[in-house]
């Protein structure tokens, strides 16, 4: 099973390709959206070459789940509800939601894509 290091070393590369960034840029703290400029359309690009570099499938919405900040039974007026963040919990284990708690309003979401965060998410799927 490749270390922490070796999978993030091989996301860096991923997204240093995907997003045209530089090697520096990309930390494990780094969010994919406000650090690194990635729009929702990079989201796809990014699953498909982390799926391509690790010879993985990544189903759709696992890691980036999708429609969260439009379902209305998880927001209420620009926050994420508590039922929405144990959602978070649960369809993102991957994902430091404890911090996103402390200020749960939707724009806050996206926060929540790190490098760190895939980083953890491959080392969940990748064969032990």
């Amino acid at each position: 099973m490749p270390t922490s290091e070796e999978v993030f070393e091989k996301v860096r590369e991923t997204l240093v390709d995907a997003l045209g960034v530089d090697d520096d840029e990309v930390t494990q703290e780094a969010t994919l959206v406000g650090d690194l400029g990635a729009e929702s359309i990079d989201f796809l690009d990014i699953i498909f070459r982390l799926e391509k570099k690790f010879s993985i499938k990544i189903p759709r919405g696992e890691l980036f789940p999708e429609n969260l900040a439009t379902d209305e039974s998880l927001v209420k007026d620009g926050l994420v509800t508590a039922e929405g963040i144990e959602k978070l919990r649960t369809s993102m284990p991957h994902a430091d939601v404890s911090k996103f708690a402390q200020n749960p309003k939707v724009e806050n979401i996206q926060g929540l894509f790190t490098v760190g965060m895939i980083v953890n998410f491959l080392q969940s799927k990748l064969p032990a």
